[in-house]
């Protein structure tokens, strides 16, 4: 299989096997009109099996997304074809309109146009709960 190098934009790399589809959902890069390969279950020396996102344009890119859903994501920043940034995610502190409360009785429930807002309460366990009523994110 061959996939052409980038010029300019991001190689979203160490993805769990099988998740790309599901950032390219959350990241809604259908929108995008360039090129993007998604490759999945490549050989891994370190994981096994990973799956790459390679996106040739320089887009706004939420790493808070990234780091939520999988805090092992590389992301290397490409320009003139040469990697120039090369970020290691974790989880972030506070997520916002990223997952939904589900708490009826939360204010999110009732005002529609409030943010959804959750902090990180347990690092180790990957524990987010929504900062109005303190609900756990599923």
């Amino acid at each position: 299989m061959n996939i052409d190098s980038i010029k300019n934009g991001y190689v979203i790399d160490h993805i769990k096997p099988g998740m790309a589809l599901e950032i390219y959902r959350i990241l809604d890069l259908g929108r995008l009109d360039c090129h993007l390969a998604i490759i999945k279950n490549a050989v891994s020396g370190k994981m096994g099996k990973k799956d790459i996102i390679k996106i040739d344009e320089m887009i706004e890119l939420d790493l808070n997304v990234l780091g939520y859903i999988d805090p092992g994501i590389t992301v290397n920043v490409v320009k003139n074809g040469e990697i120039v940034d090369k970020r290691h995610l974790e989880l972030p502190e506070k997520i916002t309109n990223v997952i939904k409360c589900k708490n009826p009785r939360c204010i999110t429930s009732c005002e529609q146009e409030l943010d959804h807002v959750f902090k990180l309460t347990d690092r180790e366990n990957r524990v987010y709960r929504c900062i109005y009523c303190e609900s756990k994110a599923k």
